[in-house]
């Protein structure tokens, strides 16, 4: 089983991407230093200073939160799909707002997911500055939710990470992910609940905990390392592992003419990777293609600069998972 057939057509969403940049160049101005592509857009603000904001959501990984009852934590991961694209470009995370479409509101559920919210912000270091909730009766059913963020932080326009600081040579160095965090969740419940007959409430042999709650864990929020590390000029770049796995975020973060080689025997992803991927028979491919597979920020560094010492004492484990070498693209060795 591969994504396109648990129901997400990534190579549509890629063209729509691209049609959506040509529309886009159409409606810009000359403060815009970043469009569409990167982590963020980025604002010149004036005075050497830029506003870098992204926005993005959970995806089906509601479907779990509402399947279980609990809305406490999917406001964490929103925050953190969102703060850690504003951090890539080393800017600190300002504020969040947020928007919430549901079937019927039902207070005590929105209020839930709002203290997730708070919460998320308060790990990222920004302030929750206000939202939209909005009813869809007869549109959505009662029960069924969907999120969006928006974040937008600060950054000095010579200190901004970026592919151009990068180097041939550079290290690549990996940030631990809590899990799933939020991306791929349209295969993992297609696999685990419909293929495998695995219930939410039940503790499979691979894991230590009951599957809902593993599926629960919330997205890691790295803003603070990363932001820290960025302020003492020791990141060049950085990559927000998300939609698309390391093959499709880590070019991002480099340079025309240079690409990357990674070690995957470098770090051990936690054992909710391979159940999805024993449940959906896919190819390690498929895996690294779709989700973190266990790193969910990868930093480019000088080799000089020891990033996996500071990492660990912050409390992210971290490991040297590559390099920065003449080409294109990933690859997975």
């Amino acid at each position: 089983m591969d994504y396109r057939e648990a129901g997400v057509d990534t190579e549509a969403g890629a063209k729509a991407v691209e049609l959506i940049k040509e529309l886009a160049a159409k409606a810009s101005r000359p403060e815009v230093a970043r469009g569409i592509g990167g982590f963020a857009g980025a604002w010149r603000l004036g005075d050497g200073r830029m506003l870098v904001a992204a926005t993005d959501g959970v995806g089906t990984k509601t479907e779990i939160a509402r399947a279980l009852g609990r809305y406490d934590t999917i406001g964490i991961d929103l925050v953190a799909m969102c703060a850690d694209d504003v951090v890539c470009s080393g800017a600190e995370p300002l504020f969040f707002l947020d928007y919430v479409a549901t079937g019927r509101v039902v207070a005590e559920e929105i209020a839930a997911i709002v203290e997730g919210m708070a919460e998320g912000c308060r790990r990222a270091g920004c302030a929750l500055l206000g939202g939209e909730t909005a009813e869809h009766p007869g549109v959505m059913e009662p029960g069924r939710f969907d999120l969006a963020g928006f974040c937008v932080g600060i950054v000095a326009e010579d200190a901004m990470l970026g592919p151009d600081r990068v180097r041939e040579g550079d290290v690549l160095i990996g940030l631990e992910s809590s899990g799933l965090h939020s991306n791929g969740y349209s295969l993992v419940r297609k696999a685990l609940t419909e293929e495998a007959g695995y219930r939410l409430d039940e503790t499979p042999e691979e894991l230590s905990r009951p599957l809902g709650e593993e599926l629960l864990e919330p997205t890691r929020i790295y803003a603070p390392l990363v932001l820290d590390l960025a302020r003492r000029g020791l990141v060049a770049s950085a990559a927000h592992v998300t939609g698309g796995g390391l093959p499709e975020n880590v070019p991002r973060a480099l340079p025309d003419g240079l690409g990357a080689e990674i070690d995957t025997s470098a770090w051990s992803p936690p054992p909710i990777f391979d159940l999805v991927q024993h449940a959906a028979s896919a190819s390690q491919e498929e895996m690294f293609g779709t989700f973190n597979m266990g790193i969910g920020m990868v930093l480019v560094a000088s080799p000089e600069n020891d990033i996996v010492s500071m990492s660990d004492d912050s409390g992210v484990p971290a490991h040297a998972v590559g390099r920065v070498v003449r080409g294109s693209g990933v690859t997975l060795r």
